[in-house]
Order: structure tokens, then sequence, then C-alpha cells
């Protein structure tokens, strides 16, 4: 009895051992992960092969200066970058990353403005609408900025020559700046008049007799 029991026991296969197992799961995820590899290079090939299409029509498509492409992954972005800039296109991305982020092509004959790019960052269409509004805009912050310039500089409440009439007068301020020549009525001498003419004898003369008399004065009193 012992020995068909084992017999029996001989004849079975033994079970595998763990390092037998782990090395048949590590086979399995490497195969898979090489399945995995080779769809993805396939994808990225294709994906490819569809961008270089894409931009090469547009290049050629005298028509048209822009061409916003479908929201992708950032991988693809680099991708659709990569191929533009070869093609000699200018490429820039919008939108919201891992939601609808998105590349928009741009030949460089006619490369976006400013406002342009501040449209797509805000999710807005850049069409004549757009561009119309846009310029109204414009018009309108350059007229509140002259508006803003002129109160600025704003003019006097009242006139200075109104404020101080009490003062000056009116007819006597404009009589008095029409007047060239002194008044010597009111004092003003001319020069003329001012300059000594007599000689430095008669001067001497003169002085010696105001010194005389001076002490003929003098002489009755003491």
């Amino acid at each position: 009895m012992a020995d068909l029991l084992g017999s029996i026991l001989g004849s079975m296969q033994k079970p595998p051992t763990a390092s037998e197992e782990e090395r048949k799961k590590a086979k399995a995820h490497q195969e898979k992960l090489k399945k995995l590899q080779k769809v993805e290079r396939e994808q990225k090939e294709k994906f490819r092969v569809e961008v270089e299409k894409t931009i090469s029509d547009f290049a050629r498509d005298s028509s048209k200066t822009r061409h916003r492409l479908k929201a992708m992954n950032k991988l693809q972005r680099t991708i659709v970058h990569e191929i533009a800039e070869i093609a000699g296109i200018t490429s820039q991305a919008f939108g919201v990353e891992d939601n609808d982020r998105y590349v928009m092509l741009f030949k460089k004959e006619d490369p976006p403005t400013e406002d342009e790019i501040n449209a797509y960052k805000h999710g807005e269409e850049w069409n004549k609408e757009t561009q119309e509004k846009v310029k109204q805009q414009k018009i309108v912050e350059v007229e509140e900025s002259k508006h803003t310039k002129s109160n600025d500089v704003s003019e006097p409440m009242s006139n200075y020559k109104d404020k101080y009439n009490h003062l000056i007068g009116t007819s006597a301020a404009k009589d008095a700046a029409r007047r060239t020549e002194a008044n010597k009525t009111f004092g003003m001498v001319p020069s003329t008049n001012k300059r000594d003419q007599r000689s430095i004898e008669e001067t001497l003369n003169q002085i010696r007799a105001k010194k005389r008399q001076k002490v003929s004065d003098e002489e009755p009193s003491s």
C-alpha cells in the first residue's frame, strides 16, 4: 500500500515554487508592456503623419493664414510644435491644460496681433465681429484718455484781473500800461535836469560863500 501511494505521488508533477510564479508574472508583464509600447509607437507615428499632412496643406493654402487644431495632450502638442517649426509655421497653444488646450497655427507673413492673442487667451473667437469690438473699445479708451488729460489742466475759476479789480482798477491799469514817458507832475524828473551844469570853480566858490555866511551868522550870537 505504501509503495502504491509512493508511486502515485512520484508520478505527479511537483507544485510550482514561488520563484517560478514570480518569473511567469514578470514575463507576462514584460510582454504586455511591449504590446502597449508598440501600440503607442504606432499611434504616435500615425498622429505624426496626420499632423504633417495638416500642416503641409495649411502651408500650401494661400487663402488661409490661421488654422486651429483640435484639443490634444502635451505629448501631441510637442509633436505639433516640432513639425510646425520645421515647416516654417508659427504655433502657439491656448486653452486650459487637460481640458481644451489646443494649438493654433499662424503663417509667419501674417503674425497674430496682441489683441488677437488676448482674444484666444480669453477663449474668444477672433473674427470680424471681435475685431470690430476691439477697435471700438480702443476708440473709447482713447477718448476717455483725452478727456482725463483735459480735466487735469483745468481753467481757473475766475480771472485774477477781476479778483483784484478793486485794487488796480480796470481803466487805470490800461492807461498806466500805455504810458511810456515820465510824468513830471508826480515828481518824476528827467535825467537831463539832474545833471550838474556848474563848473568846478563855480562850485568851490559857492561852497566857500556858504561857509563864510555860516560863520558870519554865528558871530552875533556869540
